[in-house]
């Protein structure tokens, strides 16, 4: 049956789920392997590095599941100045990195916009617009998407979490601040401007289904979505949700293995579906398996995001609990990243911005 699947041309929704809930350590190898096989095909062996800033834990969103929510009174704030942002990103510059991300709490007011349009500015000089650079910060108005774009960020990231606006529901405050739609217009706001865009869903979700995952696969390939980054859910104790689950006896909360292989699994399947596009190996892989990085790189994954905040920050930035790399520098984490990537026969892409190939495709 599996065979069968691996060699159809095109995939419905009941095939997913059957791929989705394969049980068989050799089935799943198999998956993983052919996986493998289409990354390589469609992409390359480069794993491309993204070296992520995380400049600021201020949001103004209150997802149920997240850390840094606004209403988490034990999370210590900060925001980065200008100049260790940039020192940051110059250090990535100098290391071959080629591509940075910025990501932040979200934050709509308009001393945040420029600010962050200076910094953008600032690193396409500084690097004579050498270094790819991807922002994540949330939900904004297309306006506010346009001046950062005309600044020279050329990525966004805006993970859906779930394609189930009921389940989207489920995991947000009831009200307009936290919309599915808006979640929604906003992507396709990102495409209109003219940026590679980043999307992806969150794993083990209480209540969420294995046709739900299907669904999301389906939802990248509707969207046209150009990289993807998807993670297990991990638990953060300081959060509602968290709260929930512990007060039911966690039976609604499937294990941190199954999270974990579904995980690996939903990356495969993007990848035979997608084909080109970028997919991100996960911080959040590491936290349940030490080998979860390497293990999605070789189910067909093609992108890393080694951690460069400075280390006084990066343990404040923590949106889930036992989050791994967060007493490294961003030198130690990139030798071990480099040991993890060459332990398993990739190529690192030092130097080069690794723009999505779907993306390249799809504006020709």
């Amino acid at each position: 049956m599996i065979d069968e699947i691996l060699m159809k041309k095109q995939w419905s929704k009941k095939d997913l789920i059957y791929l989705l809930e394969l049980s068989q350590e050799e089935d799943i190898k198999k998956l993983f392997q052919y996986a493998n096989k289409i990354r390589i095909q469609y992409v390359g062996k480069e794993v491309y590095y993204r070296g992520l800033i995380e400049f600021s834990n201020i949001c103004n969103k209150d997802c149920l599941y997240c850390g840094i929510r606004k209403s988490n009174t034990k999370v210590m704030r900060y925001q980065m100045e200008k100049e260790e942002i940039l020192r940051e990103a110059l250090w990535a510059y100098q290391e071959q990195y080629g591509s940075i991300t910025l990501q932040s709490g979200e934050q709509t007011n308009s001393n945040y916009v420029k600010f962050c349009e200076d910094i953008i500015l600032e690193i396409n000089k500084k690097t004579k617009h050498a270094l790819g650079i991807t922002i994540s910060m949330g939900e904004q108005e297309k306006e506010i998407y346009q001046k950062w774009f005309n600044a020279g960020a050329s990525r966004y990231l805006l993970r859906i979490e779930t394609s189930n606006e009921l389940l989207y529901q489920k995991i947000h405050p009831q009200n307009e601040n936290h919309s599915f739609q808006t979640r929604l217009a906003c992507l396709r706001y990102l495409k209109d401007i003219g940026y590679q865009v980043g999307s992806g869903v969150m794993i083990g979700i209480p209540g969420q289904t294995c046709e739900d995952l299907a669904n999301d696969l389906l939802f990248f390939e509707r969207e046209d979505i150009d990289m993807i980054g998807m993670g297990p859910y991990i638990e953060q104790k300081d959060t509602p949700l968290y709260q929930q689950i512990e007060k039911v006896g966690y039976p609604i909360l499937r294990d941190k293995q199954w999270r974990f292989q579904m995980s690996l699994k939903m990356i495969a399947i993007a990848r035979i579906l997608l084909k080109d596009v970028n997919i991100a190996a996960t911080t959040a892989l590491q936290a349940l398996d030490p080998l979860g990085r390497e293990k999605a790189l070789k189910a067909g994954a093609n992108v890393l995001m080694p951690i460069i905040t400075n280390e006084e920050q990066r343990q404040k930035y923590q949106l889930y609990d036992q989050k791994p790399c967060i007493n490294e520098t961003a030198a130690q984490c990139k030798e071990c990243l480099q040991r993890r990537v060459l332990s398993i026969a990739n190529e690192i892409g030092y130097g080069k911005k690794g723009d999505s190939t779907h993306f390249l495709k799809r504006i020709r």
